[in-house]
């Protein structure tokens, strides 16, 4: 690919020519140069501003999806070249959901990266709803995600199991508890992630299998992460539900404290995702590495 088109994807991905500029080290009038050098080439309007955003018109969807297969391709050409001389190089960049990517998969990527230190890493983080959303558009090459999604041309599979549990500050008034029945979730002030989360989406599905209903849960409010939540708890006099990998720390030093309720524990899996029919071989790469990791 030549660099003119690398700027085309940059912007397209940024909607910014200046933060595109920023990105690829050039000026922004060098990026608005390459810009309508490309639109003169191809005869078409590639980008629309409105008020002080752009947008990609129709051509300009269908540029950026060409020329972004164009461009893992290409990587997927160096990769395959190198792995011809011995050493791995080529780029890849993933998208893992909060959870994940916070306090999971930190000291993973370290050990990838020092496996195959010619593989430059990008790492996104977000919700999962968010993450699922950039593979979609092909903004990312993989993504783990932690809901229970099922997207038309998305391939999900299994990455590795976490358990979901009710959490509380160690000195609330409902730390000298050790259980909490169904029926007292329903009544105690709680405290949970954001719409879109996959953590979210796991809970509510859980708790409606358990005939607990939702409209009667006493929310006090939604964070938007993980790490918000758990600062919030120990001065809140109420519970939350989080992933027990995520506040391994906490309740060793007895900051929060883990209740249980009778019959119920909320299980999921969290899963790499990735587009249908897309088979490149270094996001294969990291999977592989991730399941044979020990964590």
């Amino acid at each position: 690919m030549n660099f003119r088109d690398m700027v085309f994807i940059a912007v397209a991905e940024n909607l910014s020519f200046t933060k595109a500029a920023d990105e690829l080290f050039i000026s922004q009038p060098a990026v608005t140069k390459h810009i309508r050098e490309l639109e003169r080439e191809l005869n078409e309007t590639l980008f629309e501003r409105k008020g002080n955003k752009i947008y990609l018109t129709r051509q300009g969807k269908i540029t950026y999806r060409h020329l972004k297969q164009i461009h893992q391709q290409y990587a997927e050409m160096e990769f395959e070249l190198s792995l011809q001389h011995g050493h791995v190089k080529g780029a890849l960049s993933i998208g893992a959901s909060s959870t994940i990517s916070q306090y999971v998969i930190p000291s993973a990527i370290a050990s990838f990266h020092h496996r195959y230190p010619g593989i430059k890493v990008s790492l996104f983080n977000g919700n999962s709803f968010e993450m699922e959303q950039l593979l979609i558009e092909n903004k990312i090459d993989l993504a783990l995600v932690e809901n229970a999604s099922s997207k038309a041309g998305v391939r999900f599979q299994k990455f590795m199991d976490d358990e979901i549990i009710i959490v509380t500050g160690s000195q609330s008034a409902f730390a000298r508890r050790n259980a909490l029945s169904a029926e007292e979730i329903q009544q105690i002030p709680i405290v949970l992630r954001e719409q879109g989360s996959g953590t979210l989406e796991v809970i509510y599905n859980e708790l409606k299998k358990q005939g607990i209903d939702l409209e009667k849960l006493n929310i006090h409010m939604h964070l938007g992460s993980t790490e918000a939540i758990k600062n919030f708890l120990p001065k809140f006099d109420g519970i939350a539900l989080l992933s027990e990998k995520a506040i391994e720390k906490e309740l060793q030093l007895n900051i929060l404290k883990k209740l249980s309720i009778a019959n119920m524990r909320i299980y999921r899996q969290f899963r790499f995702a990735r587009l249908q029919g897309h088979e490149y071989k270094i996001p294969e790469t990291l999977i592989n590495f991730l399941l044979d990791y020990n964590f």
